[in-house]
């Protein structure tokens, strides 16, 4: 640009043709010569079409009723600096080779445009486009459009929480504490000034003066002063006058240790300042100017912002200057009119020293200020500019605004404002920061000023709680500060909190180049008004297939939107592969976009492959904000987009609330009730309906349901029909997934299952098109390819109401994931139920779940309720009620794998369960064996908070299920139970438990040992009988299914889980199903159980044995059962066919179901298919139920046969606080009463009971320790009254666990009494005389779940985990 320093884009005429090439070469679309000025005016009637060899420039305001840009013509708005651009118009059609451009790549548009698309849709004699429609950009076959805004930061995140701006409880906000300071010297107060404050409250703790331009004593005496500062105060430096000429080193190093880097450079009467942390080198900010003589000012400048608490700041400035005595007086004087016609036309330049030759003392030597006019007759809008040279004014140059075709000025009149003479100047204020907030985020945002509106999100429960502000200047703020007017109403999170990052996303609003529409000021004619009140009629941009290029960046997108399908902010429809596979060069893009209050969407993808969506915030929507439409959208990136406040709306079923949906399915088909909570209420910041889709950093903060929602069309829908085979999409690979977070969601953060309904409604099922349906995803299984895992990698999931996530089907591999404050943190679901099932392994890894963290939420909120919570009871926002079960890792089906995983800060409160690990409440499919888990770890979690298997009450309603009742899970490595390989299942599960099993009272639940498998069985004609099934060795302890399918269907399934080795019999409330099929499910080769079926005397079976394989879609017949005489020749070796024996008087079919093939990692079944036997019987008419347990029992009852449980792991001291201590109790006597037995073991350490009568041990409660034992012989029991209650009131210290045992015949019933029971905290249970007890008891203030008793006749026993009660604080 030469030797002259020009400010302004191309501004100088005289660099016309230099600013052109850069132009050229950059790609500024407005600087192309060939370009014709356009001024086409104000007029709402005008049709404009920009044909063949028309190329316009747009540089002034216009009104229009439409542009049509085709057939190669070209339209360009200018980029001029200073000069607003407003476009009105109906609608904006390109296509046919037409071009519409505002900037480019490469050179972005700098100046403000705004294109504001009006009318109504009920205008009459308005036509409206067959395609588009009204009030529309739309962009058509060849069709170019290249929008290119300025480039801003679309989104970052808070760097520091801001808090509302009130302490709790109405106290005085703290930073009112910081006291106003102003410090201002000028003549005669010379030298350096040294400030130092107190950081914590902005006090002024010492003022100092060194006058190092008189002695160096001075710079050493200010070195001594700055060395013995304290580290960590706050000190602000400036020169006033001159300070350099006596600064010598020991000065000069002083002030380099505080982090000054412009001192060296300090010369005469230079301006200099500075503020700085004592101690911290890189807090230093400094300014530095060079002096220029008595006329021109200068400073120097520094602000800096300091917190003091929460959001409290306070501002300190300090500043050095040379400024005009007169400045205040208004001692600056314009000279008067000069005339200049330059001697040729296009002449630029004047030079200051021509000008005093030719008018001599009419010209100050140094101006600082020029202004123009044309002189008389010349109608040209003209600007003046002074020049500099060497930082010095050297001439004045004169240019035409709004003309980039012509050159040089007309004859004009020129004046110069001369300044007066300047004075030294200094000055340090402290000020607090009351009425406005400053925001701390996490990326440099220099790019956003003054006036911009910004978006906080919530990082509570609500999305409502996102918050808009407006941007005010702020020299203090440093380039991640920004200050923001007025205060905010909600906590907004800015930092990590128990480990996880829920800082609130911070969106910007605002952008130079405006696309918005003219809006009614209310809703009116067949716009959804019985739904909102606002006028919905917006304008929206759409693309059609075959466009020449497209590329929208930098733009702010306003009022868009319309209820009608199709009208949307951003559509692309029907465009097919838009990347590099399309031919796109380069590949089409929609990136910097700030859309927001839209009423029907953000961004739609329809048909639309290989579409680049990035940094785009969508904020305040109704309907999916993100949203791909059809099915077969494929190959998408959504890189770092920003969804939150989206609102439902009407268009589709899963945009509908509750409301919306029951009265438009009525309209949809006659007669149809809609379900609301199944059938719609999806609607979702990401829709995503191919897994072939990429989002990659991506934030859903704040929808009225879900975050992310993967869904899956069996079928594509609308007007993809047909574009690929049934189950297409359920079977794909799933794109990346990476670095994604979801908040402030209502249903859950993130969702992949469901499908859509993809017929249109009938009869048989009057639900509306695309109504939301179950579906079954097996991600990345394709049963002719390898297996491709889901990976769902770094997502952060908080504050949802529901789910954190919920995921179906494949394998699914979530790693370094965080889970915090959400209803329940994941569930993994199976991909269907068995045989359509391939069987699935759903791991997740490395990962945290946090119950209720430091976020706390702010009350007084009415949408979210408010109560105590996690393990400090502090009250905080809580998810649905004050009595919600919290659950963090929920298990639903399996297999799962869960390794090194950590569970923090879960912890109930009364009428309120929290568990670590959980169970779906009112299950009624299948639950798996697979379900392992290892490396698990517990921070801040009592022992009873780890794992609950639910209990009747509200939210678990009866726990009935047949889910419920088969609830298991495998402890690997004993990191949940400490007995390593051990199995999780619920307390009363008799088909799964043995007598070593331990119960852990506090989870509903008991750890067993042992091997265990389940079966599928599918039951026909009847299918609608529950089945009771029993184990031989505890015939009285029935489990009762009832099928995991509704009534109706044309077959049943059962699916229990069974422990191998082991005989059942099963039976019926009906007459026995004439089909049955048994499927071995997760049997490894030979495993076996044997099963007998209950079916009515004079039944004939026909028992085959048959292999099922899903890849090959066939059925091989292995074998038929052959009948056998007795129940022993079952399984008698030397013959290799199966069997079955029929024991017509019990009415029982014995079968031995044996596997025969091993099997692969979490396959269902082995590797050459799913074995099954299938079971047609003959049944006598007329038959009544089949339920042969009277005559089975005891026939074929066995006694209960123990399985050893592994070795404990040994507690380490500083688990003491957190852990569960192993009692096992024991008093037998032989039946002929002449031996007795009695022991209580405690961690491993066995007491026994040398002789007749109780034993009582007494345990610290919050260490385990053993702290006592007393021995009270039978004779003393029988002796005289004995006050058991007032010997243990004696004995037992408060806050003590009580364990007793019985040897012996003892009055019992006289010893026992219901005020004893009360005492010790056990359910009230009757002990008759001469029975054997045990009982585990509590002496203390709650109420365990684990204190109970043991009575029998001969036997008493217990096996108990007890989680110790939490130490009072």
């Amino acid at each position: 640009m030469g030797r002259w320093e020009v400010h302004g884009r191309c501004g100088l005429m005289a660099f016309f043709f230099a600013c052109f090439a850069f132009g050229k070469l950059t790609g500024c679309p407005d600087e192309d010569p060939s370009l014709v000025r356009w001024s086409p005016g104000h007029d709402p009637s005008r049709k404009i079409v920009i044909g063949w060899g028309e190329h316009f420039l747009l540089a002034e305001s216009a009104t229009l009723h439409s542009i049509t840009v085709t057939n190669g013509g070209r339209l360009v708005f200018a980029d001029i600096a200073a000069v607003p651009l407003v476009l009105r118009v109906r609608s904006i059609l390109v296509d046919r080779g037409g071009q519409v451009h505002a900037g480019s790549e490469m050179c972005p548009f700098s100046s403000n445009l705004s294109i504001i698309l009006y009318g109504r849709s009920d205008e009459a004699g308005e036509a409206r486009d067959p395609v588009f429609g009204r009030k529309f950009i739309g962009v058509g076959d060849g069709g170019t459009l290249e929008i290119h805004g300025a480039p801003k930061v679309s989104w970052t995140f808070l760097n520091h929480t801001l808090h509302p701006r009130k302490i709790g409880g109405g106290q005085k906000p703290l930073w009112t504490t910081v006291k106003p300071y102003k410090f201002t010297r000028s003549w005669g107060f010379r030298g350096i000034i040294v400030h130092l404050i107190d950081p914590a409250t902005g006090s002024i703790l010492g003022v100092d003066r060194f006058d190092t331009y008189q002695t160096y004593s001075e710079s050493v005496r200010m070195a001594s002063h700055l060395s013995n500062l304290p580290a960590g105060s706050l000190v602000a430096i400036a020169i006033n006058d001159e300070g350099s000429r006596s600064l010598e080193e020991a000065g000069l190093v002083a002030l380099t240790r505080l982090g000054a880097t412009a001192v060296r450079s300090l010369g005469f009467r230079h301006a200099w300042a500075m503020i700085a942390t004592v101690g911290d080198v890189g807090s230093a900010v400094e300014a530095h100017s060079y002096y220029q003589g008595k006329h021109i000012p200068i400073n120097a400048s520094v602000s800096r912002l300091v917190r003091i608490h929460h959001s409290g700041y306070y501002t300190v400035s300090t500043v050095s200057e040379w400024r005009h005595t007169g400045a205040e007086q208004g001692g600056d004087m314009w000279t008067k009119w000069i005339p200049w016609t330059p001697p040729h036309y296009g002449t630029l330049a004047l030079k200051f020293l021509e000008l005093h030759h030719r008018r001599p003392g009419h010209v100050c030597r140094q101006p600082s200020s020029v202004q123009v006019r044309p002189q008389a007759g010349w109608q040209f809008d003209v600007r003046g500019e002074i020049l500099y040279k060497k930082g010095r004014p050297f001439g004045v140059s004169c240019y035409q605004l709004q003309s980039a075709s012509q050159l040089g000025c007309p004859p004009v009149y020129l004046r110069f404002l001369c300044p007066s003479t300047v004075r030294p100047s200094m000055q340090v204020e402290v000020l607090a920061v009351t009425e406005d907030t400053i925001v701390e985020v996490a990326d440099d945002v220099t790019s956003w000023k003054s006036g911009d509106i910004i978006v906080v999100a919530s990082t509570d429960f609500s999305m409502k709680q996102a918050e808009e502000f407006t941007l005010l200047p702020c020299r203090a703020c440093s380039p991640y500060q920004l200050k923001i007017q007025g205060i905010p109403r909600f906590l907004h999170m800015g930092e990590k909190t128990d480990g996880v990052d829920m800082r609130a996303e911070v969106g910007l609003l605002t952008r130079n180049i405006l696309i918005t529409a003219d809006m009614e000021t209310s809703c009116y004619g067949n716009n959804s008004c019985e739904f909102f009140s606002e006028d919905t009629f917006g304008g929206h941009i759409r693309v059609e297939q075959g466009f020449r290029s497209m590329h929208l960046e930098g733009a702010e997108l306003r009022y868009l939107g319309q209820q009608l399908i199709g009208h949307y902010p951003v559509h692309f429809h029907l465009v097919g592969d838009v990347d590099d596979q399309g031919g796109y060069s380069p590949p089409t893009y929609i990136r910097s976009l700030s859309i927001h209050h839209s009423f029907s969407r953000c961004v739609t993808l329809h048909g639309t492959n290989g579409l680049l969506v990035q940094d785009v915030v969508g904020y305040n929507t109704h309907g999916h904000c993100f949203f791909t439409e059809d099915g077969p959208e494929e190959r998408n990136t959504f890189w770092h987009c920003l969804g939150l406040l989206v609102h439902s709306g009407p268009l589709l079923p899963s945009d509908r609330d509750t409301h919306m949906c029951r009265i438009l399915a009525a309209r949809a088909f006659p007669g149809s009730v809609a379900r609301s909570r199944r059938d719609c209420s999806g609607v979702s910041a990401f829709w995503i309906s191919n897994p072939n889709n990429n989002i990659i950093r991506c934030s859903a903060a704040g929808s009225e349901e879900v975050g992310f929602w993967f869904i899956f069309h069996h079928q594509a829908t609308g007007l993809s029909k047909g574009s690929y085979p049934p189950g297409y999409t359920e079977r794909l690979p799933l794109g990346t997934f990476l670095q994604n977070r979801a908040h402030s969601n209502h249903r859950a953060g993130l969702i992949l299952d469901h499908g859509v309904k993809v017929s249109e409604p009938n009869e048989r099922d009057r639900r509306p098109a695309l109504s939301i349906i179950s579906g079954r995803p097996h991600i990345g299984a394709d049963r002719l390819k390898p297996r491709i895992p889901a990976r769902i990698q770094s997502f952060t999931a908080f504050k949802n109401e529901g789910h954190g996530a919920w995921l179906r089907g494949g394998d699914i591999r979530l790693h370094d994931c965080q889970f915090a404050d959400n209803g329940v943190g994941l569930t993994l679901a199976s991909g269907g139920t068995f045989p359509d099932d391939d069987g699935a392994t759903q791991e997740v890894r490395d990962s945290l779940f946090v119950g209720e963290s430091g976020n706390l939420g702010t009350p007084g909120d009415g949408n979210v309720p408010w109560g105590p919570g996690s393990t400090d009871h502090q009250n905080r926002t809580l998810p649905h009620s004050t009595i919600y079960p919290l659950r963090g890792f929920q298990i639903y089906d399996g297999p799962i794998k869960v390794e090194n995983v950590t569970f923090s800060r879960f912890a109930a409160l009364k009428d309120r369960h929290v568990s670590a690990i959980a169970f779906r409440l009112n299950n009624n499919w299948q639950s798996c064996p697979c379900n392992n888990l290892s490396a698990v770890s517990f921070q801040g979690v009592p022992p009873q908070n780890r794992v609950f298997f639910g209990e009747p009450g509200p939210w678990f309603r009866r726990v009935d299920e047949d889910g419920d009742k088969t609830a298991i899970f495998h402890d690997e490595d004993g990191s949940v139970t400490s007995f390593p390989g051990s199995f999780v299942l619920r307390h009363d599960n008799y088909l799964l438990r043995h007598p070593d099993c331990v119960d852990v009272p506090d989870w509903r639940a008991t750890v067993c040992s042992g091997s265990y498998a389940q079966l599928y069985l599918q039951a026909r004609n009847p299918s609608w009988l529950r089945l009771k099934m029993v184990r031989d060795d505890y015939p009285t302890q029935v489990v009762t299914l009832k099928g995991a399918l509704r009534r109706g269907r044309h077959y049943q399934q059962y699916q229990p889980v069974v422990m191998l080795s082991r005989s059942y019999t099963l039976h019926w409330d009906g007459p026995a199903p004439s089909e049955l099929t048994i499927w071995p499910v997760n049997f490894n080769k030979n495993d076996w159980v044997r099963l007998g079926i209950c079916y009515p005397r004079g039944t004939l079976f026909s028992v085959i044995w048959d292999i099922h394989s899903k890849q090959q879609k066939t059925t091989r017949k292995l074998d038929s059962f052959v009948r056998v005489s007795s129940l022993e020749k079952l399984t008698v070796s030397g013959s290799h066919r199966p069997r079955y024996y029929w024991d017509e008087w019990t009415g029982l079919l014995f079968l031995h179901v044996r596997t025969s093939f091993a099997r692969n990692g979490h396959e269902f079944c082995s590797v050459r298919g799913c074995e099954r036997v299938r079971i047609k019987a003959d049944i006598p008419p007329h038959s009544g139920p089949s339920d042969c347990s009277v005559l089975a029992y005891p026939k074929y009852s066995t006694s209960p046969s123990p399985v050893a449980m592994p070795p404990r792991l040994v507690r380490h001291k500083h688990e003491f606080s957190n852990m569960l201590v192993e009692v096992k109790l024991q008093s037998l006597i032989s039946r002929e009463k002449s031996a007795a037995f009695a022991a209580a073991t405690v961690d491993g350490r066995m007491v026994t009971q040398p002789q007749d009568g109780l034993q009582l041990l007494t345990l610290d409660a919050h260490s385990g320790h053993l702290t006592g034992r007393s021995l009270i012989p039978a004779s003393s029991l029988f002796r005289f009254p004995f006050h058991l209650d007032s010997f243990l009131a004696r004995a037992v210290r408060n806050n003590s666990v009580l364990i007793l045992t019985s040897r012996g015949q003892l009055p019992l019933d006289q010893l026992v009494t219901p005020e004893l029971l009360h005492w010790l905290r056990i359910p009230m249970t009757q002990v008759r005389a001469n029975e054997q007890l045990v009982l585990v008891g509590f002496r203390g203030t709650v109420w365990p779940a684990w204190t109970c008793l043991d009575a029998g006749r001969y036997a008493a026993q217990l096996n108990l985990l007890i989680a110790l009660p939490p130490r009072p604080d």
